[in-house]
């Protein structure tokens, strides 16, 4: 079995999630089923067949959410040492070299990237042309269209 890194806030999420999922989401379905099933015919049910298909989704994300905590490399980043090299996890400042603009990017595990949050997962092609670069390093990105590069302006493990 091969394992995914993750951060600290990542797995607290899911853990969140599946949480709710448990002790919320699942009593209120099956609670849901059983009222439906007292008003008779199951066959011409539309109530009984969605509280069916709701609980099929449901116990597939907890299926889901437990096989991604199983194999999951939780890692603390606020227990890395602090280094100005990137590593996972880290939070990295760039300046496009293009536009001299700048952006954030926390570099974190497949299942919680965000773009729009500045977290970008391990496997994608920024966050690959990062991984073991120093302040002060300049990093090609093949993009859509383009090759981007960035300066690497700081490194924080936050």
């Amino acid at each position: 079995m091969t394992r995914s890194p993750m951060t600290l806030r990542g797995a607290e999420l899911l853990r969140s999630e599946l949480k709710q999922l448990k002790s919320e989401a699942r009593p209120q379905v099956i609670k849901a089923i059983a009222e439906a099933r007292a008003h008779g015919d199951l066959s011409e049910n539309a109530e009984y067949h969605a509280a069916r298909e709701q609980q099929g989704f449901i116990e597939g994300r907890i299926n889901e959410i437990e096989a991604r905590l199983s194999r999951a490399e939780v890692i603390d980043v606020a227990q890395l040492a602090p280094s100005d090299r990137v590593v996972f996890g880290a939070t990295v400042d760039l300046e496009d070299q293009d536009d001299a603009s700048a952006v954030t990017y926390q570099i974190v595990g497949e299942d919680e990237a965000d773009i729009r949050a500045g977290r970008i997962s391990i496997a994608s092609p920024i966050a690959r042309a990062l991984i073991a670069k120093r302040v002060g390093e300049v990093v090609e990105v093949a993009a859509p269209g383009r090759t981007r590069s960035y300066e690497i302006i700081a490194v924080r493990y936050t």
